[in-house]
């Protein structure tokens, strides 16, 4: 059983003794030094020495390189469940049906998700959520791209929750609570973000932290805290809080000087200009078209001439007596200046920027920054370096590391990054998330201003909190090789990268440099150019990682992505490599984080706002009985009721049910495809077909199919909520359209001049390239009329027959296609019915016809491709083949 135990001042951990925790760090460091150079072969392993790596890890537990005792605490682990349903505390047949689809709403406030900034988090109070319905305690919890661990700390907080929490998540969920202890793998590729992730999750002593973070200031303040001293007007000295710095720029008519704050910022407004007029010859300037004047020094680390830009105090903020003043910088802070620049330059790392997007963005290059050290003012440098070197004198590890995680938070906060925002009152932290961006006046804080609150913040938001930390292991490496067995892991959330919405690895740097251990970025699953990653190379990255997360989890157990991105081809390329991993997608929901609430997704405009991707790993019965009939008629629709009995039954805000797009034939259909193409089959039956087969087997509700058992609980729950809200289509392509017209026509029949007017305002933004017929032309060729002119839905029979002329109708379309793409010198198609390609795409798959999938794919719009789920996983099935 696993158990990390005193047993009379002994610590017992994988079954070895030892007699306190530093003697069990150094067996552990020096089993992990002793493994590196096998470990060294596994994709991602960080950039650094092997003494950087050792020392910045705390091995079992976090390893800042892939962890190779991870399947050793899974076997423990596993042994203690046995005890757990002894105990009654969990059950040895526990599995979940329906995905978690209930209204989540939690901010960004909370004091423990706010202890370290990073560029993006999800709040550990939502996964929470997750983890309680997906799991029992003793179960193990998987998160790939865990950032900063979020997942962990949710975990931990399923073990020992605060009554608050208890009481909002009881009393928001009909069914029965599990609360107990769920242990947790948490990886990333990151050493900054494994980091984080391990000291949020290990126990600190508060006492001595509190203690040995404040006598780190109070020993800075005797040696340096004369370089934020400021006078007040009595002439009694006083503290600053920050200074800010502007920028000198030149008039591009006269080539006069002038501080950037004193012409564009209007102190009254708050506000910054975008025009003013020069004070030497009165010309307009615009703020964007002015040019920065530049001196020129000797480096102090490169030792060679380094233009930088000219930079002047121009307000002191400070406090003096407890109230706050501003001042303009006199000969005494001036003097000050002049003490700062004799004295030596610290101890800094020497870090050149590799070729990467972050340094061609915000102004980095117009500042002329190509190393670490060009993002600092040397006072800042000098007390980022004081303070680094003086934590890595303490020999307790842990508390090494906990004081790293507090002091790290000012590379950023103290660098040209931290603009001036006068809007704010703290001038704490005020960086752009997730860019580099050096503003022309920026706010330069002292290290007091930005710690003692931290400090105090800190030891509350962690002295609320219980944290089992021996349940918790940290691995730092690529996700698609981690080294965890097949099928080990209860369930899986995760919040990946989604296409180049954030540069991860670029961004980390800051802080990784001073570790010395840095982001081996080859694996990075990321678009971006300046790493010659394209959206077809991001994809083939994430289904990796997806294929890995397959491997690992157990069958019948589900996994939970959360996905934020505006682009259709991302969110498409995520769908498909999810499913080409094998898994099946069960819901889509979009977050509203303002309103938290979840709504079904039936469109591309879907993916402005936060999704949730709920899916599942078949069990190993399903597989074992498709197996013995995939050639039949069988397999289908066992694959349909499998999948029925894995979707939401209702979804119901307020006194509402609300239409479930996952169960609509639509969908349906295309879980089919994607299942079957996943096991590289052929797709064994026609859109028309299925619909017939369909209405036979299963129950119709509302446009959506249900079990026979699940119907009578569908219709129970309808009584309660009687109101059903239909789905709000948008029509942005044919199929849309098509669907749309269907969902109109249900209730009665109507005339084309009856629907015109309607079908233009549901009309949205047509995706370009793509061609949406005529409306009378999806009428002829998807509907009946009657002898009255008006419109009807065909029933079932005759839906199948108008479904065979459609296709055929297709087909022939798809074949000019065909031919366009073909011809010698051909060039792109610029228009296409995507109908017509994906009835095309999956004929040529059928008789395995895969050159013609590709040649036809890079010839059409690429974001068609892209955009479209079907046609991606097609295309990205036939490259393989080819």
């Amino acid at each position: 059983m696993f158990k990390q135990e005193t047993q009379q001042n002994k610590i017992v951990v994988l079954g070895i003794e030892f007699s306190s925790e530093e003697e069990r760090r150094e067996y552990f460091s020096k089993e992990l030094r002793r493994k590196l150079p096998e470990l060294k072969q596994m994709e991602g392993f960080p950039i650094g020495e092997d003494d950087d790596i050792v020392n910045l890890s705390d091995p079992p537990y976090y390893t800042a390189c892939p962890n190779p005792w991870l399947n050793d605490f899974i076997a423990e682990w596993e042994e203690e469940k046995k005890q757990l349903e002894k105990e009654g505390k969990r059950s040895w047949d526990f599995h979940i049906d329906e995905p978690y689809a209930s209204d989540v709403s939690e901010g960004k406030s909370e004091a423990l998700y706010k202890a370290h900034n990073y560029h993006t988090k999800v709040p550990y109070r939502a996964i929470l959520r997750y983890i309680l319905h997906y799991t029992e305690p003793g179960d193990i919890i998987y998160d790939g791209f865990a950032g900063t661990g979020m997942v962990g700390v949710a975990a931990a907080k399923a073990n020992k929750p605060n009554l608050d929490l208890k009481f909002e998540i009881e009393s928001s969920e009909s069914t029965k609570i599990k609360w107990g202890q769920r242990r947790t793998i948490n990886n990333d590729l990151s050493p900054i973000a494994s980091f984080i992730a391990y000291n949020y999750q290990m126990k600190t002593n508060l006492a001595d932290y509190s203690k040995l973070a404040n006598d780190l200031l109070k020993s800075f303040n005797a040696e340096f805290g004369w370089m934020y001293q400021t006078k007040h007007e009595t002439g009694e000295f006083a503290r600053i809080d920050y200074i800010v710095w502007s920028e000198v720029l030149v008039c591009s008519n006269c080539q006069n000087e002038f501080i950037f704050s004193e012409l564009f910022y209007n102190p009254e407004t708050q506000k910054v200009s975008k025009e003013a007029s020069c004070l030497k010859c009165g010309a307009l300037i615009s703020k964007n078209n002015t040019e920065i004047s530049f001196s020129t020094t000797i480096d102090p680390l490169l030792k060679e001439p380094k233009k930088n830009p000219k930079r002047v105090p121009h307000k002191i903020h400070y406090t003096f007596k407890g109230k706050k003043h501003i001042k303009t910088p006199d000969e005494y802070d001036m003097h000050i200046l002049e003490e700062v620049e004799k004295l030596e330059y610290p101890k800094f790392p020497l870090l050149k920027f590799p070729e990467m997007q972050m340094m061609k963005v915000g102004r980095v290059k117009t500042t002329n920054i190509s190393h670490l050290h060009h993002f600092y003012l040397k006072r800042a440098a000098i007390s980022i370096s004081y303070f680094w070197y003086k934590i890595n004198e303490i020999k307790d590890t842990r508390m090494r590391n906990s004081l790293y995680f507090l002091f790290e938070q000012i590379i950023w906060g103290m660098s040209f990054l931290n603009r001036f925002t006068p809007t704010h009152f703290s001038q704490v932290n005020r960086y752009l998330s997730g860019v580099f961006y050096v503003a022309s006046h920026i706010s330069e804080v002292t290290p007091f201003y930005i710690l003692e609150g931290k400090i105090k913040r800190l030891i509350s938001a962690f002295s609320k909190h219980n944290f089992n930390s021996k349940s918790h292991l940290i691995n730092t490496g690529d996700c698609s090789t981690i080294g965890i067995q097949e099928n080990s892991v209860d369930y899986i959330f995760t919040d990946p990268p989604f296409g180049e919405n954030i540069y991860y690895s670029d961004l980390n740097m800051l802080i990784e440099a001073w570790h010395q251990v840095i982001t081996n970025s080859s694996s990075e699953a990321i678009v971006d150019k300046a790493k010659s990653k394209a959206f077809l190379e991001y994809q083939n990255l994430m289904y990796n990682c997806f294929k890995k997360y397959y491997s690992v989890l157990k069958p019948g157990k589900w996994m939970t992505v959360e996905f934020s991105n505006t682009s259709a081809a991302i969110w498409n390329g995520i769908q498909t490599a999810i499913q080409n991993a094998g898994f099946v997608i069960s819901n889509v929901a979009s977050l509203d984080k303002k309103q938290g609430t979840f709504q079904a997704v039936n469109s591309l405009t879907a993916v402005k706002q936060d999704l949730v991707i709920s899916c599942y790993k078949p069990s190993s019965e399903f597989d074992k009985n498709f197996k013995q009939h995939q050639n039949t008629d069988v397999s289908i629709w066992a694959f349909i009721e499998e999948h029925l009995l894995h979707l939401p039954i209702h979804l119901i805000k307020e006194n509402a049910t609300t239409a479930i797009v996952e169960r609509s034939p639509k969908i349906l259909f295309d879980r089919l495809i994607a299942f079957y193409v996943q096991k590289g089959l052929p797709v064994p039956i026609d859109a028309g077909k299925f619909q017939e087969g369909l209405r036979e087997r299963f129950i119709e509700r509302d446009g959506m199919f249900f079990t026979s058992e699940q119907v009578q609980k569908y219709d129970k729950k309808k009584e309660e909520a009687p109101t059903f809200i239909q789905l709000s289509l948008l029509v942005s392509s044919e199929q849309d359209g098509v669907y749309w017209l269907k969902s109109l026509l249900k209730e009665k029949s109507l005339t084309y001049q009856d629907i015109q007017p309607q079908w233009m305002q549901a009309l949205a933004g047509v995706r370009k390239g793509d061609i949406i017929p005529e409306l009378a032309d999806i009428l002829e060729e998807n509907f009946l009329k009657n002898e009255a002119g008006e419109w009807y839905l065909p029933d079932p029979e005759n839906e199948a027959d108008l479904e065979k002329l459609r296709n055929k109708r297709l087909l022939k379309q798809f074949e000019t296609y065909k031919t366009q793409a073909t011809a010698a010198r051909s060039k792109k198609i610029k228009e296409v019915r995507v109908d017509a390609l994906r009835v095309g795409f999956k004929q040529c798959y059928q008789e395995k016809d895969f050159s013609t999938i590709v040649t036809v794919g890079d010839k059409i719009p690429n974001n068609l491709l892209m955009e479209d789920e079907v046609l991606l996983q097609f295309y990205d099935i036939a490259s393989t083949r080819v």
